[in-house]
């Protein structure tokens, strides 16, 4: 008798595919030189409010990670992540407030929040040719103040994730937010799956950080364990740098 997967099974599978796609992938450097697409996170900022810049990242890691294990993400919006996710994965954040950010609130995506922070991951797009909603959102400038306390880890019995970000490195809110997106979405794809399958089901914990020098040296070291972002250079790093890093292992930072 034929009965329907539970929701754990169907998010293994959704899994499975994501991390199928990325070891089988082939880069078509022409079409991603002539036809790049982005997956887009925008941060709400109201007139007056204070989310933080600690806040903001993790709402976007989360954010990622979420939109990629959504039930839609095999479903309607499968075509999109599909052929965002068979190139390059760029991500643009952007800032909205008041009646932009209902507008991008419309779009299809998940929202996250942390704190006071929200950012919305949307189905990726051609970057030439973005919604219009979200064109007429700002991209350079998200600036947010540094949280003062150190994270906490969050209470789980599932693995936690730990995203670093390297230390002493400039970037603004914006761009480190893209870089902890990338290390949440690599974690999915390259760490251990039993480990990535168990914490997707308890809702993927996380928490980020920015260790000591001698603690993110050792990070990266660590090899098999470690999905670590290398960026492209096109703002505000030098090619080649690595941004962030995650690990299901324990980090003294």
């Amino acid at each position: 008798m034929y009965s329907e997967p539970d929701a754990d099974d169907r998010l293994a599978d959704t899994v499975d595919e994501w991390r199928r796609r990325w070891r089988d992938r082939v880069i078509d450097h022409p079409r991603e030189r002539d036809e790049p697409w982005a997956l887009p996170l925008v941060v709400r900022l109201e007139r007056g409010a204070t989310p933080t810049h600690g806040d903001a990242l993790h709402a976007a890691a989360s954010s990622v990670v979420a939109l990629l294990t959504h039930p839609d993400a095999t479903g309607p919006w499968h075509p999109a992540l599909a052929r965002w996710s068979d190139g390059r994965i760029r991500k643009v954040v952007r800032r909205a407030r008041a009646s932009r950010w209902e507008e991008i609130a419309a779009l299809s995506g998940v929202t996250v929040s942390r704190g006071d922070a929200e950012v919305r991951a949307l189905v990726p797009h051609p970057v030439a040719d973005p919604p219009p909603a979200l064109a007429r959102l700002q991209i350079t400038g998200l600036d947010l103040p540094e949280d003062s306390t150190v994270p906490d880890v969050p209470t789980s019995e599932s693995p936690v994730l730990t995203i670093a970000i390297a230390p002493g490195l400039a970037m603004t809110t914006g761009k480190a937010c893209a870089q902890v997106g990338h290390a949440a979405q690599l974690a999915l794809l390259q760490l251990d799956r039993a480990t990535v399958i168990s914490w997707v089901t308890a809702g993927h914990p996380l928490r980020v950080v920015e260790p000591g020098k001698t603690a993110w040296d050792q990070l990266l070291r660590a090899g098999r364990d470690v999905a670590s972002v290398q960026d492209g250079g096109f703002t505000e790093v030098a090619p080649g740098t690595h941004t962030s890093a995650a690990t299901f292992a324990n980090l003294t930072t």
